[in-house]
C-alpha cells in the first residue's frame, strides 16, 4: 500500500501558545524536573517547532531513536541532553556523546557496551518491551554503572514496583507520563509528559466540496442518511470514519475512500462550508474513541494528515 501522504486540502494549524501553556501548568502542578517527550516528531507537531517553545522548561528530552535527536539537532539548539528509550541500531557510544543522548539499557551487553554513555536502566514493570526484569537488574546496574532508572508505568502499581526494586539506592527515578500526572505519588524524580504537551493545541480542517440530498444507498457501502456531503481527504492520508464538526455542530464522517469521504449534514450545511476534524469541541480524545484507538494516535494521524501552519 502506499504510505500516507497529506492532502492538499486539508489544514492542520499548530498553536504553540497552547502548548506553552500546557507545559507552563504540568511544571507548576508537578514541581520536579520535565522530561519532554518529542518522539514522533512531537506527536506529530513537528520537533523542530515545539523544543524551541519549550525548550526552558525541560530538564531534557525525550526520543525513541537516537537520530531523531541528531536530526533535530537537539544538543546544539537547546543545550539539554535527551534520553533514547529504543534499541540502538548500529549506533555506538561515540554517537551517543556526540548528541549528548543517555541510551536506555536493559540488558547486560548493551549497558556494558553503552557504559561511556551513561546509560539509564529501563525497569519492566509489565509492558515486556525494552525493558530489564527483576532477575537481571543487578546485573545490568553493575554493567551500565547506571545512575538513574525508569519505568513506563500505566497505573500507581507498576511506580510502586519500581521504587520497590530499584529505590534506596540513590538512582534518579522517574514513571509518570501524561496519565499519572495528576497522582502526587507518581512524579518521584521526574516526569516524562508526553500527550499532555500538545493536547488542544492542533485544529484540523478541511471544506465541503459537494453536499447533497440522499437519493437512496450511497458510497461503496450503501448508508443512508437524509443529506450528506464529500470532503477530500481519505484513508490514504489518515483519515477513519468518526466523529467531526460541521459549521460548528456535531456530526459524522460516514465512509472514508482512498482520497475523499462522506461527511454528514444537515439542510443548512453546503458546499465550501467547514469541516474540522480536530479541534473546537473534538479533542484527541474523542477521536481515539470513536476512531477504537488511543489519542496518541489519533493526534499523530492528524497531524500528518494536511499542511502544517503555526501560530505563537
Amino acid at each position: 500500500m502506499q504510505a500516507m501522504r497529506p492532502s492538499p486540502h486539508v489544514k492542520v494549524e499548530i498553536d504553540l501558545n497552547v502548548v506553552r501553556h500546557n507545559i507552563e501548568r504540568i511544571a507548576k502542578q508537578v514541581r520536579v524536573p520535565i522530561i519532554a517527550v518529542v518522539k514522533a516528531d512531537a506527536y506529530g507537531l513537528g520537533i523542530d517547532r515545539i523544543a524551541p517553545a519549550i525548550q526552558d522548561q525541560v530538564e531534557s528530552w525525550c526520543v525513541f531513536d537516537l537520530s531523531e535527536a541528531a536530526e533535530a539537532e537537539l544538543w546544539k539548539k537547546s543545550g539539554k541532553p535527551s534520553l533514547v528509550l529504543g534499541p540502538s541500531d548500529g549506533d555506538g557510544v561515540s554517537d551517543y556523546l556526540a548528541q549528548h543522548a543517555r541510551p536506555a539499557v536493559w540488558e547486560v551487553s548493551r549497558a556494558a557496551s553503552l557504559l561511556k554513555a551513561r546509560p539509564v536502566l529501563s525497569v519492566d514493570t509489565g509492558m515486556q518491551r525494552f525493558a530489564c526484569p527483576a532477575g537481571q537488574i543487578e546485573a545490568v546496574l553493575e554493567a551500565g554503572k547506571c545512575d538513574e532508572a525508569f519505568t513506563h508505568a500505566t497505573d500507581l502499581q507498576r511506580v510502586k514496583e519500581l521504587v520497590a526494586t530499584v529505590g534506596g539506592r540513590g538512582l534518579k527515578l522517574h514513571a509518570a507520563g501524561s496519565s499519572l500526572l495528576d497522582e502526587p505519588d507518581a512524579r518521584l524524580d521526574a516526569v516524562r509528559p508526553g500527550l499532555a504537551l500538545y493536547r488542544g493545541a492542533v485544529r484540523v480542517s478541511t471544506r465541503l466540496v459537494e453536499a447533497r440530498d440522499n437519493k437512496g444507498p450511497a458510497g461503496y457501502s450503501g448508508f443512508s442518511t437524509p443529506r450528506h456531503g464529500v470532503i477530500l481527504c481519505g484513508y490514504s492520508n489518515g483519515l477513519r470514519a468518526g466523529t467531526c464538526l460541521v459549521n460548528g455542530a456535531p456530526s459524522r464522517i460516514l465512509e472514508v475512500g482512498m482520497q475523499s469521504a462522506f461527511v454528514e449534514l444537515s439542510k443548512k450545511d453546503h458546499a465550501g462550508d467547514e469541516v474540522v476534524l480536530l479541534g473546537e469541541s473534538i479533542s484527541e480524545a474523542d477521536v481515539g474513541a470513536a476512531w477504537q484507538t488511543s489519542p496518541h494516535e489519533a493526534l499523530t494521524r492528524l497531524c500528518a494528515i494536511g499542511k502544517r501552519s503555526y501560530r505563537g
